[in-house]
């Protein structure tokens, strides 16, 4: 059981766009027992979740510094969840995580309990 993080392109400009991927294999993402998040670990910061999206019923939840800027969605066909991230700011900067749960959690962007955590990658939002 495993998410493959994959990101497009390298350094990310204040202001611009990039999308990251995260194709899951070994459990589908069509499951309504299977949420789907993106966490952030900057450096020197614990882990911290940035948007999760229910199996139940596809809500999308965000911690209120990426609202409005960044968007999770998922494929089922493709088994692959999304975090388009838009109007990137230095404060973005950390390896991204995606990770699977149960269920969204009472934190905004979090799982209730992370049952997977896919292998982080970087994003380096800088001019």
């Amino acid at each position: 059981l495993r998410c493959s993080c994959r990101r497009g392109g390298g350094s990310i400009q204040p202001g611009g766009s990039t999308r990251l991927s995260c194709v899951a294999s070994g459990f589908s993402l069509s499951l309504e027992s299977n949420a789907m998040a993106w966490y952030l670990q900057a450096p020197g910061k614990e882990r911290e979740g940035v948007a999760c999206i229910s199996g139940i019923n596809g809500a999308q939840y965000y911690r209120d510094s990426v609202k409005g800027r960044f968007t999770i969605s998922k494929d089922n066909v493709k088994n692959t969840v999304y975090l388009q991230m838009d109007s990137v700011k230095p404060d973005d900067t950390a390896v991204y995580y995606c990770a699977t749960g149960s269920s969204c959690g009472s934190v905004p962007g979090t799982l209730y309990v992370t049952n997977y955590w896919g292998k982080g990658t970087q994003v380096t939002v800088s001019s």
